[in-house]
């Protein structure tokens, strides 16, 4: 009886070391799953999430324009790992799917960051393309030290090149694609409300030092009178730029794009309107039927995956760009089925 109370007894420690352990002991994983939601064309505290204004013509919208998120969980104990991987409620993935080894987790946070603003301004610059808003040509990065530091800013709009106007990115390339090192070439630009003619003395390109450079990169930018906000607290990554870019055509167009339905969506968008896919679909369409959404653009890149974790009742819109985006939206709000996955 005496070896037999001490061996129970020794379980019973084992055991309650066991489960102190599985209790609070991190694992070297991170939970995904259902993250909020947000109506784009709605506000958050009481401030619009997208507001337009300048000498433009704004119209009502209605229905809801919902982005999606997915909610990480960075610290996973063991028995909460294996409960979630049990129920499926969520998706457990090694640490490093989420912070690369090597980063820490403000370095990650602070890229999302940077990606969630260049997914802004690509929406903002996608939605003013599609509703025919003219392009100029912009400075983008400028070398430093370069041929152009000390002439050119980031911002300045590219006029002419050589001699010859300029109206794409490419004819920046052609201006000075022939043009040998430390030859001067006159640029043409606008600086605010003044227009500079500066002389720019070509440098050796780097990797070929018998062709000219001027040191600068060339962007293509929307030139529209409409002042574009978008605000969105404690949100990352790329995933909203459909959505933003949609509510913004939403918003510049005379009509209620959703015509009161509640659409929800997610996917990249770049400056040229392409959508691309993401991470994370399933808990994005899981979290946005919640929020009662009835339809869901999805990236035709994710739509395999989306048509096998979809929850019923949700239409699934396959989406290749903004075009394909607003069109779809139109079909919804008009009661048709609108190209599916």
């Amino acid at each position: 009886m005496t070896r037999l109370r001490a061996t129970i007894a020794l379980g019973l420690v084992l055991a309650a070391v066991l489960g102190l352990a599985g209790a609070t002991v991190r694992v070297p994983f991170v939970a995904l799953g259902d993250g909020p939601t947000f109506d784009v064309l709605g506000d958050q505290s009481g401030t619009p999430i997208i507001d337009v204004s300048g000498p433009v013509p704004t119209y009502p919208t209605s229905g809801q324009l919902r982005m999606t998120t997915v909610a990480v969980t960075s610290q996973v104990t063991l028995f909460a790992a294996i409960a979630m991987w049990v129920t499926g409620s969520h998706e457990v993935v090694p640490r490093e799917q989420v912070y690369p080894s090597g980063q820490t987790s403000q370095q990650v946070d602070a890229e999302n960051t940077r990606q969630f603003s260049q997914s802004e301004n690509d929406a903002q610059t996608a939605a003013l393309r599609y509703l025919g808003y003219p392009s100029a040509v912009e400075v983008g990065d400028v070398t430093t030290p370069g041929p152009s530091s000390a002439l050119l800013k980031p911002g300045d709009r590219l006029l002419a090149v050589g001699g010859r106007a300029v109206t794409t990115p490419q004819d920046v390339v052609d201006a000075v694609g022939g043009v040998p090192p430390n030859t001067p070439v006159p640029v043409r630009i606008q600086r605010g409300a003044q227009t500079l003619d500066v002389t720019v003395t070509t440098a050796a390109r780097p990797g070929d030092p018998t062709k000219g450079y001027l040191g600068i990169t060339a962007a293509s930018q929307v030139v529209s009178p409409a002042t574009i906000k978008i605000g969105l607290a404690d949100v990352g990554g790329p995933s909203a730029g459909l959505i933003f870019a949609t509510a913004i055509v939403d918003k510049l167009t005379p009509g209620e794009l959703t015509g009161g339905k509640e659409v929800a969506g997610t996917g990249t968008i770049d400056a040229d309107g392409r959508v691309g896919p993401i991470g994370g679909i399933r808990f994005k369409m899981d979290a946005a039927r919640a929020d009662g959404a009835t339809a869901f653009l999805v990236p035709a890149g994710n739509c395999s995956e989306a048509v096998r974790t979809a929850p019923s009742g949700l239409v699934l819109a396959r989406v290749s760009d903004l075009r394909e985006g607003v069109a779809a939206v139109q079909d919804l709000a008009a009661g048709r089925t609108p190209p599916t996955c």
